[in-house]
C-alpha cells in the first residue's frame, strides 16, 4: 500500500484537532452510526477541559488506497518540544492558519522549524466563514512569514486551500462548492512525496524512537518511524543513545500500527511507516532502535533548552497529609523522572535540600498541566515561583531569555498595554499596527522574567477581551532588575477555621482569597494588602457576645466575594518568599516561612 506521512501545525486554537476529526470521519474510519466525541484525539481529562492538545498524537487513514498517517501537533509554545521531535518522522506539514487572526508566534515557531528540516507545507486557511475573515491577508502574511523564514524557492511555492474544519470542506477557490475535504486529500497524496524510507526496506533495521508511553501491561512503548528494514515480532533489537553507546538488548513482544483512532497489532513494520514498539526497559525518547549489526545512531533533532524552572517540594504545612495520599520525597521523585522520561522539553534536578526538586521547563502553561496532572493523581506538593534561566556567555556576559510577545488588543487599552509592557517590565515594541474591528496589534520582545505573573495583570487592563501569545525568540544581555508584584499579603497569625465577622472587618485591609469556615494555619497567605508591606492579621477573631443588651443594632455581616485563584495564577501571583501548597482538593498560598519571627530573621539575610 502506498504511504504519506504528515503533520498538522498551527498556533493555539487555530483548528487543528477539529481538522482531523472531519478527515477520520470523511476517510470512512468511523462507522456510519458509531458515536464519536468532539475533537476526538483530545484523549485526556486536562485536553478536554481546557481545549487544548498538550500531547502530540498520530492517526491514519486510507483515501484511494493509500494510507496517509497523520500527526497532530499542540499549539501551545509550551508543548513546543513534541513538535520538535514529531516533525522529524513526517514528509509533509499541513500549516493551518486562522483567517482572521493570520500567522501568529506559534505559527512562526513551527513553520521554522518544518523549513529547516526541508519539508514543503500546505497551507491551509481555515475558519474562513468567520465574519472577520479576511483569507487574502492571512495568505500573504503567511508569504511574507516564509520569506523571513529564509524559505527555499521549492517552498515558496506552496499550494493553498480555503477551508473551514468545524464545517469539513476544503477548496482551492474561497467560492468553491464548500461539499467535503477531497480537495485537501488529493492535494496530500501529490502534493507530499512518498517517504523515502520505502527504497531502503532490505537493509538492516533501524528506527529513531519519537514518543514514549507506558501501557500497565505491556510496559513501555516507544513511537517513530521506521528509518530502513523490516522488523517481525520475536526479533531482538538494541538500543543505541544519540553518542552511539549500546545499552540494552531486548526482544520484541509487540509492534502496533496506527488504525483510525485505535491501535492495531500487526505482524510485521516496514520502512517509511510509523508503529510502536514494546519489550524495551530502558530505551527511551530520541534513542536509535536498531538490528544488532547497526552501530551508527541516527541523528536527533536538537530540542530548544528549557527557559523557566520550578520547584517542586515536600507538602510541609500543619494541613499536609490530609487531602493527598502520595506525600513523601521519595515517591515525587519518581513520578517526575518518569515525566522528564517521556518529556524531553523537561529537565528534573535535585535541589541541595533534598526534600525538593528543579524542574526545569518552558513555560508556566506547561508547569501548571504536570502539576494539575500530579494532583489529580493524589499528589500533594509546595511550588515555589517560576525562576528564568540565566545563560554565562564569555563576550556579553549574563545572558537571558527574550520572547516574542504578540498582543490583540481594543484601541482604548493600548496605552495601559505598552506602558506596562515597556516600563518595569522591561520590553522593547517591534511593531504596532492596526488589526481591524476597533482593535491594535502589538508585537514586543520582552524578557521572560517580565511576563512571569503578567497575564492576570493584562486580563485586567484590558477588562478580559486582549489576547497575549508568546514563544521563545532569543538570548540576549541581562537588562537588570525587574520589580516583582508591588501590593503586599494578608498572613495568618493563627491556626484554625477562619471566622466570617473577622474577614468582614479586614476587607477594609484590602481583597480577601478565602472565605468563612475554611482551614487556616499560621503562616498561611488569606488576602491581598491595599499597601506595599505585608501584614499580619488575625481572621479568627469572632465578635464578643454578653448577656447584656447592646442599645444600638447589628450590622449584618455581608461578606464580598473573595478571589479564587487558577493553578497557574496562584503560581505567577506569589513571591520569591511564598510558595503555593498543592493538594487534590486545595490551592492555598503560603509564606516559605511560617513562623513570623524566622520570617524577619530571613529578610534581614
Amino acid at each position: 500500500m502506498d504511504l504519506r506521512n504528515i503533520a498538522i501545525i498551527a498556533h493555539v486554537d487555530h483548528g487543528k484537532t477539529t481538522l482531523v476529526d472531519e478527515l477520520l470521519k470523511q476517510s470512512g474510519a468511523f462507522r456510519k452510526n458509531q458515536a464519536v466525541a468532539e475533537r476526538a484525539l483530545d484523549s485526556n481529562d486536562l485536553e478536554r477541559e481546557r481545549g487544548i492538545t498538550i500531547l502530540a498524537k498520530a492517526t491514519s487513514v486510507e483515501w484511494k488506497g493509500t494510507r496517509i498517517n497523520i500527526v497532530d501537533t499542540p499549539g501551545h509554545a509550551d508543548f513546543g518540544g513534541e513538535v520538535e521531535r514529531i516533525l522529524s518522522m513526517v514528509d509533509g506539514v499541513v500549516l493551518l492558519i486562522d483567517a482572521a487572526e493570520g500567522p501568529m508566534p506559534q505559527t512562526k515557531f513551527v513553520t521554522s522549524k518544518a523549513l529547516a528540516l526541508g519539508l514543503r507545507p500546505i497551507v491551509v486557511l481555515n475558519k474562513v466563514d468567520k465574519p472577520d475573515a479576511e483569507a487574502d491577508r492571512a495568505l500573504d502574511e503567511c508569504f511574507d512569514l516564509f520569506a523571513a523564514l529564509d524559505a527555499t524557492e521549492d517552498q515558496l511555492d506552496f499550494p493553498h486551500l480555503y477551508a473551514s474544519g468545524r464545517s469539513g470542506w476544503a477548496d482551492h477557490e474561497i467560492d468553491g462548492p464548500r461539499k467535503n475535504l477531497d480537495a485537501l486529500f488529493n492535494l496530500v497524496l501529490n502534493h507530499v512525496s512518498p517517504p523515502d524510507q520505502l527504497l531502503y526496506q532490505s537493509g538492516d533495521f533501524t528506527m529513531l524512537a519519537t514518543t514514549l508511553s507506558n501501557d500497565p501491561f505491556v510496559g513501555r512503548i516507544l513511537t517513530g518511524r521506521v528509518e530502513t528494514g523490516r522488523l517481525k515480532v520475536g526479533a531482538t533489537l538494541q538500543a543505541l543513545s544519540r553518542s552511539g553507546q549500546k545499552f540494552e538488548q531486548f526482544r520484541v513482544t509487540r509492534i502496533q500500527a496506527f488504525r483510525g483512532l485505535s491501535q492495531a497489532d500487526i505482524a510485521e513494520a516496514i520502512a517509511g511507516d510509523i508503529v510502536s514498539i514494546a519489550g524495551m526497559s530502558k530505551a527511551t525518547v530520541s534513542d536509535t532502535l536498531c538490528a544488532l549489526a547497526v552501530d551508527k545512531p541516527i541523528k536527533a533533532q536538537p530540542i530548544d533548552p528549557p527557559t523557566i524552572t520550578v520547584t517542586f517540594g515536600i507538602n510541609d504545612s500543619p494541613l499536609a497529609g490530609r487531602e493527598g495520599k502520595k506525600v513523601q520525597s521519595r515517591v515525587i521523585r519518581e513520578r517526575l523522572y518518569k515525566e522528564a522520561e517521556s518529556n524531553v522539553a523537561i529537565r528534573v534536578t535535585e535541589a541541595l535540600s533534598g526534600d525538593a526538586f528543579e524542574v526545569a521547563g518552558r513555560g508556566e502553561l506547561q508547569m501548571g498541566v504536570l502539576i494539575e496532572n500530579m494532583r489529580r493523581e493524589g499528589f500533594e506538593l509546595s511550588i515555589s515561583r517560576p525562576q528564568v534561566l540565566f545563560r554565562e556567555d564569555e563576550n556579553c556576559g549574563r545572558l537571558e531569555p527574550i520572547e516574542e510577545t504578540t498582543i490583540d488588543v481594543d484601541d482604548d487599552y493600548t496605552g495601559a498595554v505598552i506602558e506596562k509592557l515597556t516600563g518595569v517590565r522591561k520590553g522593547e515594541i517591534i511593531d504596532m499596527r492596526p488589526a481591524g474591528a476597533g482593535k491594535t496589534r502589538i508585537v514586543a520582545h520582552v524578557p521572560s522574567r517580565g511576563l512571569i505573573g503578567y497575564h492576570g495583570e493584562f486580563l485586567t487592563d484590558t477588562r478580559g477581551t486582549g489576547v497575549l501569545n508568546r514563544v521563545f525568540q532569543e538570548w540576549a544581555p541581562y537588562k537588570g532588575r525587574i520589580a516583582g508584584r508591588r501590593a503586599g499579603v494578608l498572613v495568618s497569625i493563627e491556626d484554625g477555621v477562619s471566622v466570617a465577622y473577622a474577614l468582614w472587618n479586614l476587607e477594609d485591609r484590602g481583597r480577601m482569597f478565602i472565605g468563612a469556615q475554611e482551614k487556616i494555619y499560621r503562616g498561611m497567605i488569606i488576602g491581598e494588602h491595599s499597601r506595599e508591606n505585608d501584614l499580619e492579621v488575625n481572621p479568627l477573631k469572632g465578635k464578643k457576645l454578653t448577656n447584656v443588651r447592646a442599645s444600638g443594632t447589628d450590622e449584618a455581616v455581608r461578606l464580598t466575594a473573595h478571589t479564587e485563584f487558577s493553578l497557574e495564577q496562584a503560581i505567577a501571583y506569589i513571591n520569591d518568599d511564598e510558595l503555593v501548597e498543592v493538594t487534590p482538593k486545595s490551592i492555598r498560598l503560603r509564606k516559605k516561612h511560617l513562623d513570623p519571627n524566622e520570617r524577619k530573621r530571613m529578610s534581614k539575610t
